[in-house]
């Protein structure tokens, strides 16, 4: 079962907006097989459900990602999928650097478009950043579907 991380800080903002996204992708498009689509943060509270800003973008798309639940990255975790995509440049450099075993695995999800730039963190921000980050995640997704579905699926 190809498999997918996203991590961003918290993982409360970013990463299941992220999370939520793909799973409507791979579902709209009806991509073939069983996938595994998951998101974690590099700090934070285990246990946080997405923020609020991140739920209301998210159902404003029909997309409900209120039953998610934050969770730290670890070595477990991240030995469990087969592809990482990150948020931001931190976020990759540091996962690179606690867990280099993983390091080919570990991209940041604008590099799956052909891009190297940082999504912003839109916490505690006003519903129009929530917005523009859904809005970017989901065009890199979109731009970079392809060799999501490509890297996720070589170890299969």
């Amino acid at each position: 079962m190809p498999s997918i991380l996203f991590v961003c800080t918290a993982n409360i903002c970013r990463s299941p907006i992220a999370m939520g996204l793909l799973r409507h992708m791979l579902d709209e498009k009806q991509v073939e097989g069983d996938w595994r689509v998951e998101s974690s943060g590099t700090w934070g509270l285990e246990g946080d459900p997405a923020a609020a800003g991140s739920q209301a973008v998210m159902e404003d798309l029909g997309i409900d990602i209120s039953d998610h639940r934050a969770r730290r990255v670890d070595y477990d975790l991240l030995d469990s999928v087969d592809l990482i995509l990150t948020m931001e440049n931190g976020h990759k450099e540091a996962l690179c650097m606690e867990f280099p075993a993983f390091s080919e695995r570990i991209y940041l999800l604008s590099e799956m478009a052909g891009d190297k730039s940082d999504i912003e963190d839109p916490y505690g921000g006003a519903y129009t950043g929530y917005e523009a980050a859904a809005q970017d995640i989901q065009q890199y997704l979109d731009d970079g579907f392809d060799t999501i579905i490509q890297i996720a699926s070589r170890t299969n």
